[in-house]
């Protein structure tokens, strides 16, 4: 009797991880006929992003940006997200403050696509020139520009690197302003008007005799 019973649960665990097991074989075979990816591929599956290591029957094999490895049964994987199957893409919203004349914005922004997509260092990876798509958003502090533009399989980090750095450096010099959030404490009754600097628009504390931003004298509006 209990010999039997034994043998019994024993059958049923097996049956359920046979199940589990076919499951993830059938589902390995239609990634491998679909070539839904391929070993080198950056994909996310099962909620987990990583480059593929290794796909068979059974399961794929991820390593993450951390250098973590994860072993994702085939089973389990309801959605997978290619992000280097022919190409990938630059997606990136840039913020400018409220006071930038938006049409100056975006040709400087446009200009500096075509600089990087010319660049011989660069342009062996960029399929189109990042260009500017639309204003993409009037947020609590600026208002978000969407770039996009299209680059070869995996290197859409590098170049989205680059264009930020080039980007940073051209809005200083033409002079516009990406935001960042402004806070104002007040304690106790006011102290007096705040004082916004004629050089750079910072709002400087009651009292202040020199902007705290880039050093110009204050004088009272």
């Amino acid at each position: 009797g209990p010999i039997l019973a034994g043998f019994g649960i024993a059958g049923i665990a097996v049956g359920f991880g046979a199940q589990y097991m076919i499951r993830d074989l059938i589902a390995g075979v239609f990634i491998i006929l679909e070539n839904q990816y391929r070993v080198g591929d950056w994909v996310t599956i099962a909620d987990i992003g990583g480059l593929v290591e290794e796909v068979n029957l059974r399961k794929t094999v991820l390593r993450d940006f951390d250098g973590t490895v994860h072993h994702v049964p085939n089973g389990e994987i309801k959605v997978a997200s290619n992000y280097t199957r022919r190409f990938s893409r630059v997606n990136l919203d840039i913020s400018v403050s409220y006071g930038t004349d938006l049409d100056h914005a975006m040709s400087v922004i446009n200009r500096v696509g075509q600089e990087l997509a010319a660049d011989e260092n660069w342009a062996k990876l960029i399929k189109s020139a990042p260009h500017v798509l639309r204003v993409n958003n009037l947020g609590d502090s600026g208002i978000d520009i969407k770039i996009l533009g299209d680059v070869k399989p995996m290197q859409q980090w590098a170049v989205m690197g680059e264009l930020r750095l080039r980007l940073k450096k051209a809005f200083d010099e033409e002079g516009i302003e990406i935001p960042w959030p402004h806070v104002k404490l007040y304690f106790g009754e006011s102290r007096g008007a705040d004082l916004t600097c004629n050089a750079c628009s910072h709002v400087n504390l009651p009292g202040s005799k020199f902007c705290s931003n880039c050093g110009a004298s204050l004088s009272p509006r």
